[in-house]
């Protein structure tokens, strides 16, 4: 259906037996909240096409997966933010970003990406001299140029001090709503998901629980 993702996804990964099904819109940012170990990872992988589960991933009218095909990860261009940057060492952050435009089959321009990104000033910096806030913030550009159809953040936050996770957390909320794609975001931080994201999936052991708007349960949580 136009404008949703819709996906129905069961695998069994070690202790985790994931039999989960949602439809959301396909703009704006859905948040998967639960406790550790509830599969909200493993369903960013599957979506991804990283980890191969039965059932249904349809973004608007594409079926990226169903019983009688799999699209491959590198088809479905899923940009993925881990809680570590991850940028190749050796590299500027400039040539990090070269390196994975060439690897892209449609990169965007490095120049719209930088500059939507607000990383002009970090190009010729290399990694190992980035703040970690910094450091996240080249790893969403890069996630960016590959011209994604959907981006995915698995707890950008996590691994920063308060300052810089005040910091990036200012820059998602003003980047993210200039996303013309779907968006997931994991993250532990309920006050983190009420800032960025404008509905959450509750997953509990692998199931999905419930879907609700942001909005209402921020206002239910500030009157506690």
């Amino acid at each position: 259906m136009s404008g949703q993702v819709e996906a129905r996804l069961a695998t069994t990964l070690g202790a985790l037996a994931l039999d989960a099904a949602f439809t959301v819109p396909a703009v704006g940012v859905t948040s998967l909240f639960g406790r550790s170990g509830s599969g909200k990872t493993t369903i960013l992988r599957c979506l991804a096409g990283l980890e191969r589960a039965s059932g249904l991933v349809r973004v608007n009218d594409q079926v990226w997966q169903d019983d009688r095909a799999f699209l491959p990860p590198e088809r479905r261009r899923v940009g993925f933010v881990f809680q570590g940057a991850n940028l190749l060492p050796h590299l500027s952050v400039g040539a990090n970003l070269a390196y994975a435009a060439r690897r892209a089959a449609q990169p965007l321009a490095l120049t719209d990406v930088v500059d939507r990104t607000g990383i002009s000033a970090l190009l010729d910096r290399m990694p190992g001299r980035l703040s970690g806030g910094e450091a996240q913030r080249v790893a969403i550009a890069r996630a960016l140029l590959i011209r994604p159809n959907m981006l995915l953040l698995d707890e950008p936050l996590s691994a920063l001090d308060s300052d810089a996770k005040a910091e990036l957390s200012d820059y998602l909320a003003a980047l993210l709503p200039q996303l013309a794609m779907p968006v997931f975001l994991v993250s532990h931080d309920a006050a983190e998901v009420a800032r960025l994201a404008q509905r959450r999936i509750l997953i509990e052991a692998g199931r999905v629980t419930g879907i609700e708007p942001v909005v209402p349960y921020l206002r239910s949580a500030l009157q506690v």
